[in-house]
């Protein structure tokens, strides 16, 4: 024991030389007691042409690409569908011009089948559409306003009664002021119209001219001093309808030019009754 500390700088030595060359060798291998021990990929045999190429063995012939070495592709880019949709643009203009310009058999396959490729895609998503707003009643636009003929035929019918009942109980609020011409042709076309549905529901009017002269169906009149310009109306123009609110004292402009009676008895319902948007 006494001979051993003399050997001592040699044993520190050869450790400190084993750990360097510890350090030096490749991540995966070790050491053995006669050498390096080399890592499982370069333990790996050669793949042998008898029973990979011939026989097709596989896995067990280590025939297959060692996985853990392979290199993984890179991940694609996360384009945004906007962008992506303005690029299949993009190409298919490309791709249309150049078979214009030149219009080779291979230009012109080339365009029709990319072309074919995007009316594909917007079947497939007409298809979708279709099939997701059956199924969610709130998207049904038609379930409010139907295109059908025998739904469209029901709801005519039904929005008929609504806007005869409704029409019965304006006189109670409503009045009608007519501004008209005696110089104006659609004015007399359109007089005898008005006046049918004025007398059908009992709704007060007031006819008003703008130039002081009669009218034919009206056979009591009063002439403009100011009240088409109180009702909102500029321009002159005639035959021109307001619906006066009488508890609100507010102008509810009709229209202007010649009317059909359904015409005008679908726009006082709507003016009166119908919140915005909620026809469409």
């Amino acid at each position: 024991m006494k001979g051993i500390g003399k050997w001592k700088p040699v044993v520190t030595g050869l450790a400190l030389t084993a750990q360097l060359a510890m350090a030096m060798l490749p991540a995966g291998a070790a050491l053995a007691e006669d050498g390096p021990v080399q890592t499982q990929a370069q333990l790996r045999p050669a793949p042998d042409a008898f029973y990979c190429k011939e026989r097709k063995l596989g896995t067990w012939f280590y025939c297959d690409a060692d996985k853990a070495v392979e290199n993984k592709p890179a991940a694609a880019p996360n384009v945004p569908a906007a962008a992506r949709l303005d690029a299949i643009g993009k190409q298919l203009d490309e791709l249309k011009a150049k078979a214009i310009l030149d219009p080779s058999p291979d230009n012109v396959v080339a365009y029709v089948r990319y072309q074919r490729e995007q009316l594909d895609r917007a079947s497939t998503f007409a298809d979708v559409w279709s099939r997701a707003v059956w199924q969610h009643p709130d998207l049904d636009y038609t379930l409010q306003r139907p295109i059908a003929t025998l739904g469209k035929r029901a709801w005519t019918d039904q929005r008929t009664s609504d806007r005869n009942s409704v029409m019965a109980s304006l006189s109670q609020r409503y009045g009608l002021f007519y501004f008209y011409s005696a110089s104006c042709g659609a004015c007399e076309v359109f007089s005898p119209i008005l006046k049918s549905v004025a007398d059908q529901y009992a709704m007060s009017i007031l006819p008003v001219s703008m130039d002081g002269g009669p009218n034919s169906a009206f056979s009591e009149y009063v002439t403009n001093s100011g009240q088409y310009e109180r009702m909102g109306l500029s321009g002159g123009q005639v035959p021109a309808l307001v619906l006066f609110d009488s508890v609100t004292k507010q102008p509810i402009p009709v229209g202007y030019g010649v009317m059909s009676a359904d015409e005008i008895m679908q726009r006082i319902f709507v003016l009166t009754n119908v919140e915005p948007g909620s026809d469409y």
